[in-house]
């Protein structure tokens, strides 16, 4: 637990803390700062405080405490009741991770309505579900979930804790870590077990994607991680698996919010979304102009797939972003990937490279994508395309 502590002798009544705390929960009392009962431990007045006058003390998981903490924790993502995809892939990666752990996986899902979900987690992999049922839980919130989930986190002590690198999860996971005072690897695109020492190896692209840099958390539990959706493999659902469900005791505190939702209004971007496509028609640099994206975009629909693109495309303004694959782009797994001009740089790779066959066109023979594609061909994609769309149509008539 973590406490927060004026010391007396050291605060001078400055009063630079008091609009330092973006919560108002400091007051000045007879000339020293006080901590009032909204205080989230969020540190901004301890680093404010000119005269270090205000300590943040915590008790973590030390070396000597590591043994507690075993299995893998996956925080669920639902939208109106419904699972996000993304929790369903981290299961799948928690149950490969746990054959190495040798601990449980569980899953915390907070909803107003769980309809099937809890058996359909099980069948996914999931050993224990802990439900948090309450009407005040159909929209996420950042105060009510990320407190719920800190304290069953305390109590059943899992030695990893994933999340999808969403928005949600972006918004929950460093609060939690901040409070468990831990650490938290973001944008995750491979993890695996170090079998030496048992801990979470987590690898993530760096230095503007120039690079993959595996992180681990040696000193303190529990290791914490979000993982962008679509780079892990969902588990082929099992009806026959077994698993229990444990209600969560939710207390009026656990649901308190500064902030209500007033309405939900799911955002109408006039896109096909690429991250559910099947098939994929990528084009990179070497497609050259914004009107040569019709032949693709041609290939594609006569596959009944979608269109991508590479940051080299978008940057251009040959293609809208939406269409974007990569690291700062979308992570997208279909079946079929097909890059057309892209030289396959690590940007663009951690964004597809989940696909189950990865095809590739390009002039240069010594592009990357040729090292990790399923099947390359070094050619002039302008001669190529126009050849597989002829007999595409010539094979569906």
């Amino acid at each position: 637990m973590a406490s927060i502590e004026v010391r007396e002798d050291t605060c001078v009544g400055c009063g630079v803390c008091v609009p330092a705390c973006p919560f108002g929960a400091i007051s000045m009392e007879e000339g020293l700062a006080a901590i009032g009962d909204g205080c989230t431990l969020c540190g901004a007045c301890e680093s404010s405080c000119p005269y270090g006058a205000i300590i943040i003390r915590t008790e973590d998981a030390g070396k000597a405490d590591i043994a507690r903490y075993s299995g893998i924790m996956v925080l669920a993502e639902q939208r109106d009741g419904v699972v996000d995809h993304s929790t369903l892939e981290l299961l799948g990666e928690a149950t490969r991770l746990a054959s190495a752990d040798e601990g449980p996986v569980s899953v915390v899902l907070l909803t107003s309505d769980p309809m099937d979900w809890p058996a359909r987690l099980i069948s996914h992999g999931a050993d224990v579900v802990y439900l948090g049922l309450d009407p005040a839980l159909s929209h996420f919130r950042t105060e009510p979930f990320s407190k719920i989930a800190e304290k069953i986190i305390r109590e059943k002590r899992p030695a990893v804790v994933l999340a999808a690198a969403t928005t949600t999860g972006r918004d929950l996971m460093p609060r939690i870590a901040k409070n468990l005072n831990t650490g938290l690897t973001a944008d995750c695109t491979e993890l695996a077990i170090d079998p030496e020492t048992g801990g979470l190896l987590q690898t993530r692209p760096a230095f503007g994607g120039n690079i993959l840099a595996t992180i681990v958390c040696s000193d303190t539990r529990p290791q914490m991680a979000t993982v962008r959706p679509r780079v892990m493999k969902a588990m082929e659902p099992d009806a026959g698996r077994k698993g229990r469900v444990e209600n969560l005791d939710l207390s009026p505190d656990d649901l308190v919010s500064r902030t209500e939702v007033l309405q939900w209004s799911p955002l109408e971007e006039g896109e096909v979304d690429i991250t559910e496509a099947e098939v994929i028609v990528s084009g990179g640099r070497g497609v050259k102009s914004p009107e040569n994206f019709s032949m693709l975009e041609e290939l594609a629909s006569l596959l009944d797939g979608s269109v991508g693109a590479s940051r080299a495309a978008v940057d251009a303004g040959w293609i809208p972003y939406p269409h974007q694959v990569g690291q700062t782009g979308k992570t997208v797994q279909p079946k079929i990937y097909l890059a057309c001009g892209i030289s396959g740089a690590v940007q663009h790779r951690v964004g597809m490279q989940s696909a189950d066959r990865i095809l590739a066109v390009n002039k240069d023979e010594s592009a990357p994508i040729f090292e990790f594609c399923d099947q390359g061909y070094v050619a002039d994609l302008f001669e190529v395309i126009p050849l597989v769309i002829r007999e595409v149509r010539r094979r569906r008539s």
